[in-house]
């Protein structure tokens, strides 16, 4: 009896210890083929925002924002599935998101369902936060003007939703991209194109690489990785669409 009891212990430690340790998914995005060249934005020949630029660099738009080693930023990889049945996380914090210089910052970023994300204005002028959800995500349009030094707006989004959309109409070269899956395992790419999508579960996980120019509909590109107490690795190679 007491040797019975000894290994049901052990097994249930042994089953403990498989299921406690998380490890990182961490990768690369890479950049195949030649992107086009980025457009200058009017922000100089905005009579209000042109002021905030006075004597600055020319802005641009951020399509494909590829260093030297052509590491890709603004891409949007989380797990797309293998978390079932697993306990996910409910969403902690806040996501944060400025309109700062009369543009969006950051482009694009990544929100679970439910979790509180905060639009400020930190220009001496009015913005407008226009959210423009997919006719089929099952997330709300809302259009709010914000006023210089005004409370920031609160949202949460209910429905997963690669990408949804925020705009400014006041200013029409203003956009933002969110990605809303309903779990915590996400990341964006950051300038070398490097990415973490930190503690996830031990299983085996499809993860999605979704870019906004190269994938504009949502779905991006997979492959299949293998969580163990050391992680995994998980590289992507994105292409530029041909002409």
């Amino acid at each position: 009896m007491r040797k019975t009891i000894l290994l049901a212990l052990s097994a249930v430690a042994i089953a403990s210890v498989s299921t406690n340790y998380a490890g990182d998914i961490t990768g690369k995005i890479s950049l195949k083929g030649s992107a086009p060249a980025e457009k200058d934005l009017p922000i100089a020949n905005d009579p209000f925002c042109g002021k905030l630029f006075a004597g600055k660099p020319v802005t641009t738009t951020r399509f494909y924002l590829a260093d030297s080693s052509g590491g890709l930023a603004d891409t949007f990889v989380f797990i797309k599935s293998g978390l079932e049945g697993k306990t996910i996380p409910a969403a902690t914090g806040a996501v944060h998101v400025d309109q700062k210089g009369c543009e969006y910052l950051p482009y694009v970023f990544g929100l679970q369902t439910g979790q509180t994300l905060n639009v400020k204005n930190s220009d001496p002028l009015m913005h407008n936060v226009h959210v423009t959800p997919g006719a089929k995500s099952g997330n709300k349009e809302s259009n709010k003007a914000q006023m210089a030094g005004s409370k920031d707006y609160e949202y949460t989004f209910e429905h997963p939703e690669v990408f949804l959309r925020f705009k400014c109409d006041v200013h029409p070269w203003m956009f933002a991209y969110a990605g809303v899956v309903d779990h915590p395992y996400f990341a964006v790419s950051a300038e070398d194109g490097s990415f973490k999508i930190a503690n996830v579960p031990p299983g085996e996980y499809v993860v999605e690489a979704v870019h906004r120019k190269t994938h504009p509909r949502g779905t991006g590109i997979t492959q299949t990785v293998k969580v163990g107490a050391d992680g995994a690795k998980a590289d992507f190679t994105i292409e530029v669409p041909a002409n």
